[in-house]
């Protein structure tokens, strides 16, 4: 009796835990053994015994001969019939042309100054994680707060890394942007861990992103469908990057890429307006024109030709202009006492 009251606390400590986490049970991709021990084992190799299976394919099987990863054919098990649906409003605007703008949430943790932010117009927020040091705790928690807001939920991951991506990508992600893509093989190692095979090598481990509240109910299955959702902007800032920006933008999976108009000053040695650095940011202009995709930048640059997409300010610098049009004026008009900490 005793053994089960602790069994029933403890599965009651995991049900509120989850609950806390806002999880459900589409969010467990082991889900679908709801009566484990009753699976069809018909075709498990037998106990004890070599299957032999690695030379010849088992009868039915669509892939024959001895095993080679390199000419697997992928199967039909995440197909969608039809069209894969775009249910990502920042895709859309993408794929029209579309100027897209993405609002900086660069300090806070509190759900409430996010989802300002995320209600305030944009298409996007701009989570920042290469030059912050919150955690993904505190992202999913704001994302989770209000997913559905007029913008997406969107980040910069710190560099190409699968754990940095796959946090990201589960917790709700539809904007990913990876900084300093210094060559080919990373763009194409941030790809991968953005995207879900056949496309890519994106681990299939639940997260939020599954919950109904969030992307668990979209049109096809989250599974079925975010590879065409999800927006991917890979950013040139070094030189290197530069020498490569052909080949990143051509990258599948790439929706568009990013000249980055403050390291490429920092990498290059040259400021903004001087031929070499103009240089610089004309060769990504070229690389994304040649690749037919989108090109991101500074909303500093809304006006630049073939500038489509676009970083906006941070959360503190949007306060600061909303209360300067809110008050005219009237801003910065305190009282001036001649004595204590105010006297200036």
């Amino acid at each position: 009796m005793r053994r089960f009251a602790v069994v029933v606390v403890v599965a009651a400590m995991v049900l509120t835990v989850a609950q806390a986490w806002g999880q459900s049970s589409n969010s467990d991709p082991y889900a679908t053994n709801p009566t484990p021990g009753q699976a069809n084992l018909s075709l498990a190799a037998p106990a004890g015994q070599d299957s032999g299976e690695r030379e010849k394919a088992p009868a039915g099987a669509a892939n024959h001969g001895p095993y080679d990863a390199t000419t697997w054919k992928y199967g039909p098990a995440y197909d969608v019939k039809g069209d894969v649906p775009i249910w990502n409003p920042v895709m859309i605007k993408m794929m029209k042309g579309e100027k897209v703008t993405g609002g900086t949430v660069f300090s806070t943790d509190t759900p409430e100054t996010y989802c300002a932010m995320a209600n305030a117009g944009y298409d996007f927020i701009w989570t920042e994680m290469q030059h912050n040091t919150r955690d993904w705790d505190a992202v999913a928690k704001m994302w989770k707060a209000c997913p559905h807001a007029k913008a997406v939920p969107g980040v910069r991951v710190a560099y190409t890394d699968e754990r940095e991506i796959q946090h990201a990508m589960d917790a709700g992600a539809l904007v990913i942007v990876v900084p300093t893509v210094r060559s080919t093989a990373e763009g194409t190692a941030a790809r991968d861990w953005a995207m879900y095979p056949p496309l890519g090598k994106r681990s299939l481990g639940g997260g939020q992103a599954f919950d109904p509240d969030v992307w668990g109910s979209v049109p096809g299955g989250y599974r079925n469908t975010i590879n065409k959702n999800v927006v991917l902007i890979e950013m040139i800032e070094t030189l290197d990057g530069v020498r490569d920006a052909r080949e990143i933008a051509a990258i599948p999976g790439v929706t568009a890429i990013f000249a980055a108009s403050g390291d490429l000053a920092n990498f290059s040695g040259y400021k903004m307006g001087s031929p070499d650095y103009e240089r610089l940011i004309n060769m990504v202009h070229d690389a994304a024109l040649g690749a037919g995709k989108r090109l991101c930048g500074p909303f500093l640059w809304r006006d630049r030709a073939d500038f489509t997409c676009f970083q906006n300010a941070s959360e503190v610098v949007a306060i600061q202009r909303g209360v300067a049009d809110e008050l005219g004026p009237l801003k910065d008009t305190q009282g001036k006492p001649e004595v204590g900490p105010y006297a200036k």
